[in-house]
């Protein structure tokens, strides 16, 4: 078979992977709601009324999350601080981040809490209406990574150009497209998802505390693990953009739906079902999932302070020593300290861990509690297979070297 069979066969490949992504992953957090909602989280068509619990687009609801994503932009925008120069673009240029991000979430969260303890609107509402908002996110989302597409070929470099229509829509026709100074993948990467994921999971908690009287020790813990992972996420937003996300994909329907709709949507699922279900965990539950959580958060923060710190000074010290890298002939230095000596993707290793602890906390009760690990899981392997191609091409046998040293990926002595 000739190059280029080869390469018309891997397209064509790429072109129906994409394909049934754009249809099959709305379909998952469809079927997963409806589950979660009105089947107690059974993975199974019930009944011919199974289709009928599929939530309508409704017009207050559609105008709520299109006000949501103004207001988000609009503190984006207007509210004070820290601009951050991102890392060198191709032409060596590079481009400022405002970092606003806790404050936009404090504001946004005690506006929410305001309005729930005043009694204007209630904070369950965001549970009741989770059905109808997800329809809602899919019809305005759709055409925004529409207007996304335009916007990315438009303001595309020359190596950016080489992508079909699919694939520019899918994967992104650029890895920067902005307005001014709204750099659209970094604001739906880091604001209205996941500050909406956490609103998701405490409305499940106001929900449980109004049916039943109390918060369970379960519904807390999810409720905690994933509020620390957010809010440190906004405190430590300046390292943000040395992440593979930031630096190096483009910015298409895969990161914009799935920032806006994947995340807030199918992520917080455990609490969801916990929302009526005050499942109580024994006592050695709430230890281990606390011991595994905390263990998962200290591995993903330290291994990306240190990564970052290193790539902003290479002389910062590492757990108390000089740290050991790698020089490479194109002049930039690979790690091989801390964490990022023990594997190359350490912090991923965290990352999983921490997801876990979210969704442990349902047990045994239903599988769709555990869907933000289990999504999580192929989807930070296959960054790190796409990280591993990308440095092997881009730094040769320095990057042969570098796995010499470091022989382990995520988890040391399994993978």
């Amino acid at each position: 078979m000739s190059a280029g069979s080869v390469s018309k066969s891997k397209r064509l490949l790429n072109n129906v992977s994409f394909v049934l992504m754009l249809s099959g992953l709305p379909l998952l957090v469809w079927f997963s709601q409806i589950s979660v909602l009105h089947y107690d989280g059974a993975p199974a068509f019930r009944d011919a009324s199974f289709w009928r619990h599929a939530a309508k687009l409704e017009l207050v609801v559609l105008a709520v999350y299109l006000g949501w994503l103004l207001f988000q932009a609009g503190m984006y925008h207007f509210l004070p601080g820290a601009t951050e120069a991102g890392q060198p673009l191709e032409d060596g240029s590079r481009l400022n981040y405002t970092l606003n991000g806790l404050t936009s979430f404090v504001a946004t969260t005690a506006l929410w809490l305001a309005l729930h303890f005043f009694g204007i609107v209630p904070g369950t509402w965001i549970y009741r209406h989770l059905g109808e908002l997800f329809v809602a996110a899919n019809v305005v989302v759709f055409p925004l990574c529409a207007y996304f597409f335009f916007l990315g070929r438009s303001q595309a470099a020359d190596t950016e150009r080489h992508s079909n229509v699919l694939e520019a829509f899918f994967v992104g026709a650029a890895r920067n497209p902005r307005n001014g100074t709204l750099d659209w993948k970094f604001f739906c990467e880091s604001r209205p998802g996941l500050t909406l994921w956490v609103l998701v999971a405490w409305s499940s908690a106001i929900h449980q505390y109004e049916r039943f009287g109390f918060i369970s020790n379960a519904m807390v813990l999810t409720c905690f693990f994933i509020t620390l992972y957010i809010v440190d996420y906004y405190v430590h937003e300046d390292a943000i953009l040395t992440t593979w996300d930031i630096v190096h994909e483009p910015f298409g329907w895969m990161l914009c739906w799935g920032s806006l709709v994947y995340v807030p949507f199918f992520y917080p699922l455990a609490a969801v079902w916990l929302a009526e279900r005050p499942y109580v965990l024994p006592a050695w539950a709430v230890f281990a999932i606390l011991v595994m959580g905390i263990t998962g958060y200290v591995i993903f923060r330290q291994s990306n302070i240190q990564k970052h710190r290193f790539r902003k000074n290479p002389h910062t010290r590492i757990w108390g020593q000089a740290p050991a890298y790698i020089q490479t002939r194109r002049g930039t230095k690979l790690l091989t300290s801390g964490w990022w000596g023990v594997a190359s993707h350490a912090n991923y290793l965290g990352d999983l861990l921490l997801s876990l602890a979210m969704c442990a906390v349902v047990g045994t009760g239903t599988v769709f509690g555990y869907s933000y690990f289990l999504s999580f899981v192929p989807l930070l392997i296959h960054r790190d297979w796409r990280d591993d191609r990308h440095c092997a091409a881009k730094y040769g046998e320095d990057w042969t070297a570098y796995r010499k040293k470091v022989r382990w990926h995520i988890l040391p002595g399994v993978y």
